[in-house]
Formats: structure tokens, sequence, C-alpha cells
């Protein structure tokens, strides 16, 4: 098993560099690839921030990343339900933080929008401090 970089999976999912899109696609094939919940979370912001996708092509191309079967990750219950919240309406590294924090009641923010957009979604409670 090979554990991947954001940089990898960039590649991989923008084929915007022809060689370093080949040789993403060639571990891709050759291994089992660990993908952590890091580069999950940094992969949606270079996918949003540098790249300008909209949110529905994030949530597309993650999913699709999540649904091959060489891919390996700490939970995928957990990202599929951050793909859900970030399809939803929440931003997603807050959905990611919401679902990563289920085994408590409450989570507290100063972000009154993250408070506001999550007030419905799991058993913990975003709280605004």
């Amino acid at each position: 098993m090979t554990a991947v970089d954001t940089n990898v999976v960039v590649r991989f999912l923008t084929r915007d560099e022809a060689d370093q899109f080949q040789r993403a696609v060639a571990l891709f094939e050759r291994d089992t690839v660990q993908i952590p919940d890091t580069v999950w979370l940094e992969t949606a912001w270079v996918l949003r921030f540098a790249y300008g996708y909209p949110p529905a092509t994030i949530i597309q191309a993650l999913r699709g990343l999540l649904g091959l079967p060489q891919v390996r990750v700490t939970d995928s219950a957990r990202l599929l339900l951050a793909l859900e919240w970030h399809a939803a309406g929440l931003d997603f590294a807050d959905a990611l933080h919401l679902a990563s924090s289920q085994d408590a009641s409450t989570m507290a923010t100063f972000d009154k929008s993250f408070a506001r957009k999550s007030a419905r979604l799991g058993q913990c409670r975003v709280v605004e401090l």
C-alpha cells in the first residue's frame, strides 16, 4: 500500500500536468492507495480555490475517487457523510470536522454560518460561542 500526498490526488483528478497525471494513474493501477483524511481536506481546498471548481464538481470528483476499489481511507462512511453535508451547503472542511465529531454532544465555533447551516445535521450540535 502506498499513501499519497495531495499533489498526486490533484494531478490524478485534474489531469493538468500530463507526465504527473500518467505517473499518478500508474500508481493507482499498480498499488493500493491510501488517502489520509488531511489529503481529502486539502484536495477539496485546492480544487476550490486554486482551480475554481464549484462544489458539485468537487463532490463528484471526490465521490468517484472514494469509489475506486484500490483506494483506502480511514473511514469511508465519515467521508461520505462529509460529502453529503457539503452537498447540502456546508463548506467541505466544516463538513469533515462535523462528521469527525459525531461522538461529541456539541462542537463550538465562532462561525455563525457553520452553526446555522449545520442545525439539523448529525448528532453533534454545532454551537456558536
